[in-house]
């Protein structure tokens, strides 16, 4: 089990972050200023660290960069809402592992903590993701049925993704909505079934079932 620090000082981000990552497995700690962030990295007891940059009192690349010169090798996940090249240029080269911004997908995020947590032993990286007589190709986004390739949206395939990661397994719309859309999401929304009647179209429409008054799963 993983030991994750996250260094986010928005509590419903901070919230949504660590529910998420504790619900696949993960021991998690969260702080809210970069004081506590680079006190934390030094103590050397995590795995990796998710790390936003507007940080109160020490800001994530003041963290980042004190992180490094004390020779912390811990890797680094920047999750920000800067956007700019120059602050994903300046993040990378100031050693961090990874860079996302907000908003961003769940899915996207763990795929991404998983890979920086993947040891030098284990096997082979996953590219494609088979159940039944469907699979999906995670580098090229397409989907093969048995008689067609199918190419896919952004939406669409992070859909397909979940599904497939959770072969037989009853996903409510408001799990669907937190990961395919994000922690900003409207419980409300019609949008995921209208993705699923899209997806239904393109894979073909006994793939994925309809569990009444539930939700929606592949079997």
């Amino acid at each position: 089990m993983g030991r994750i620090l996250i260094a986010e000082d928005e509590q419903r981000i901070a919230s949504f972050v660590e529910k998420g990552l504790r619900a696949n497995g993960f021991a998690t700690t969260v702080v809210a200023d970069g004081d506590a962030a680079l006190a934390h990295a030094v103590s050397g007891g995590f795995d990796l660290m998710v790390l936003d940059l507007g940080l109160p009192r020490r800001d994530g690349f003041a963290v980042l960069q004190s992180m490094r010169q004390a020779k912390v090798t811990t890797p680094v996940i920047i999750l920000t809402a800067r956007d700019s090249v120059g602050d994903t240029v300046a993040g990378l080269e100031g050693g961090a592992d990874d860079y996302m911004t907000k908003p961003f997908r769940f899915e996207e995020l763990l795929a991404r903590v998983r890979l920086r947590l993947k040891s030098a032993d284990r096997g082979p990286e996953v590219t494609v993701l088979r159940h039944g007589d469907v699979s999906l190709d995670l580098r090229t986004r397409r989907a093969q049925t048995p008689d067609r390739t199918v190419d896919l949206t952004a939406r669409e395939f992070a859909l397909l993704e979940l599904f497939l990661r959770h072969p037989g397994q009853v996903l409510s719309r408001e799990q669907i909505l937190s990961h395919v859309w994000g922690y900003d999401f409207d419980p409300g929304s019609n949008v995921v079934d209208v993705y699923v009647r899209t997806l239904r179209r393109k894979i073909g429409p006994d793939r994925i079932e309809t569990v009444r008054g539930m939700g929606y799963r592949v079997d």
